[in-house]
């Protein structure tokens, strides 16, 4: 993108007053942004308010500054081993920009890129989910985003904390369908901060998106427009843990008004985890059990992909039990377990055990990675042990 291009597009999405919406009126009507700032008064009173026309004849506070910055920004980008420049400017005008997120109501004016740009192109999924999550919850957005990857699907989510961390990992782990990671920042700052080594990541193997100019903070109002991005990308969101009030069923009624498909993994009764997936299939949700099952209700299923998905499906079934030094038919504790969290006392009733000797066991399966220590004195299984 030129400077002159770069510049007015820039000063279009700057301006105050003149909300998405507007913008996106102008352009269809005068073609461009630098037609638009070029237009006589005559041609824009018929458009936009007088109180937007005054915004637009004035230059937004720290433009200049602003256009230094994205041009540095740009000329400092990496080189991706396809010869492309790691770092991108998207308008709505560029045939790069996503065809997905093009049929959204709002789909942002312009799109900072850093990664692989042809992650954009290919079918993509939305995995979300809670910050807090179980450690069952964390395992399974690994475990779903992983076998995802592998059969050749995009995985989506908002690189929070949690939910959203485990599967930007899992589908790196994957490796086929790889990740993209939509933020609410500017793409010169990661948020949140525990995620440097997982941006770096993604900047290389991965995507991050973000509408937000650079500089832009991790402003509360700035995540419910992430989420829309998330939503709008992909062919349907797959909630994997979330409290009935909670930013994943923000994401999940946004895919719903899109026409995209919502679906849940069920979880325990008591977990508060749990009661937002299943409020969403009360609602209608698809409840799944696997990552083959997202792969067919969304219809990504091909002869090529389907292979794929089928030697991974393991690594996402909740519900099969999975190959480890210690199964529940070999240990009477796991069997006890179950899947949902349980105290020592519980625990202690179920086998009969006696507290010194069940403690020991306890701490026996957490070192080995079967078993997590929870707050309250509770335990649960990891993992799909």
């Amino acid at each position: 993108m030129a400077r002159a291009e770069l510049r007015a597009w820039l000063r279009l999405v700057l301006t105050p007053h003149v909300g998405p919406g507007c913008a996106r009126k102008l352009l269809a009507a005068l073609g461009s942004p630098q037609a638009v700032f070029a237009a006589p008064e005559a041609a824009l009173v018929a458009l936009v308010s007088k109180r937007e026309r005054t915004a637009l004849g004035e230059e937004p506070e720290g433009l200049d500054e602003q256009v230094e910055a994205t041009l540095a920004w740009l000329a400092q980008s990496p080189q991706l081993a396809s010869g492309r420049m790691a770092r991108q400017v998207l308008s709505l005008a560029d045939p790069a920009y996503p065809q997905m997120l093009l049929q959204a109501a709002d789909p942002p004016l312009l799109l900072f890129a850093q990664g692989r740009l042809d992650l954009l192109a290919r079918p993509a999924v939305a995995v979300v989910g809670s910050r807090h999550p179980s450690p069952q919850g964390r395992d399974n957005a690994y475990a779903f985003a992983k076998a995802l990857s592998q059969a050749g699907v995009t995985v989506v989510s908002g690189l929070a904390l949690g939910v959203d961390g485990a599967a930007h990992e899992g589908a790196l782990d994957g490796g086929l369908g790889s990740t993209i990671a939509v933020v609410g920042t500017g793409l010169d700052r990661v948020y949140p901060k525990a995620h440097q080594a997982l941006a770096h990541r993604l900047a290389e193997q991965g995507l991050l998106l973000s509408e937000f100019t650079l500089g832009t903070q991790p402003l509360q109002a700035n995540f419910p427009k992430r989420n829309r991005v998330v939503a709008a990308l992909t062919r349907g969101t797959l909630v994997v843990e979330a409290a009935v009030q909670s930013g994943s069923l923000i994401t999940a009624r946004l895919a719903a008004e899109m026409g995209r498909e919502v679906l849940a993994i069920p979880g325990s009764i008591h977990s508060p985890h749990a009661r937002g997936c299943h409020a969403l299939i009360k609602q209608g949700a698809k409840l799944v059990e696997t990552a083959q099952d997202v792969l067919e209700e969304l219809h990504l299923e091909s002869s090529a992909l389907g292979a794929a998905a089928n030697a991974s499906s393991a690594d996402a079934n909740t519900c099969q039990d999975q190959a480890t030094s210690v199964t529940s038919d070999e240990d009477p504790i796991l069997a006890a377990m179950g899947y949902d969290p349980v105290s020592q006392e519980a625990l202690s009733a179920r086998t009969g055990w006696g507290a010194a000797d069940l403690g020991a066991r306890l701490l026996e399966l957490e070192l080995m990675g079967q078993v997590a220590r929870l707050p309250g004195q509770l335990f649960q299984r990891v993992g799909l042990a």
